[in-house]
C-alpha cells in the first residue's frame, strides 16, 4: 500500500472494528494493537500516530482508553450511521484483513497471544505479571517482531 494516508487517530480504527461487532473494551484494545503492528510490519511506518502501552492485561492504547473505559468489561456499542472516516479507502481493506484475522478470538485469548509476543515482553521488561505499567511499547519492537514473522522460515532476508 504504497502512499496510503495514515489513519489520523486510532479511534477510526476502532470504529471500524466496532461496526463488525460489538466487542469488549480488551478485544477491541487487542485487535486495534493488531491493526498498527502488521500494518508496521508490511509498510515500515505506523497505520496511526497513537502508541499503545505495556498494561497487566496487554497492549493499551490511552486513547481508547480513555474513550471507552466506562464501557468496562460489558461489550462496546456505537451507532450504526458513526461510521469510522479514512483518508484512504484502502485502509478500510487492510482493516477488514485485521478483523477476518484476529475478530473470532475473544479479549482474552488475544491477551494470552499478546503476552507470548516480544513487544509487548519487551515493554514490561523488570515488571512481574501484575505489576501496573504504563511503558510504550516500541514501534521499532513492533516493526520487527511481526515482520520477522511474515518472512517464511529458512528464508534470509
Amino acid at each position: 500500500m504504497k502512499g496510503v494516508a495514515k489513519v489520523e487517530r486510532i479511534t477510526e480504527v476502532a470504529k471500524f472494528f466496532l461496526q463488525k461487532e460489538k466487542m469488549t473494551h480488551k478485544k477491541l484494545q487487542k485487535i486495534c494493537y493488531y491493526a498498527q503492528a502488521w500494518f508496521l510490519a508490511n509498510h515500515g511506518e505506523p497505520l496511526t500516530p497513537d502508541h499503545f502501552e505495556a498494561w497487566v492485561h496487554g497492549p493499551v492504547s490511552p486513547v481508547l482508553y480513555a474513550k471507552y473505559r466506562e464501557w468496562g468489561w460489558e461489550p462496546i456499542s456505537i451507532p450504526e450511521d458513526n461510521q469510522p472516516y479514512f483518508e484512504n479507502p484502502r485502509i478500510a481493506d487492510y482493516l477488514e484483513l485485521v478483523y477476518k484475522t484476529y475478530g473470532k478470538y475473544s479479549g482474552d485469548e488475544l491477551e494470552t497471544f499478546t503476552h507470548n509476543e516480544e513487544p509487548w515482553k519487551k515493554a514490561r521488561n523488570g515488571y512481574s505479571p501484575s505489576d501496573y505499567c504504563r511503558n510504550t511499547i516500541s514501534t521499532v519492537s513492533m516493526k520487527d517482531y511481526y515482520k520477522k514473522r511474515l518472512t517464511p522460515k529458512g528464508d534470509k532476508k
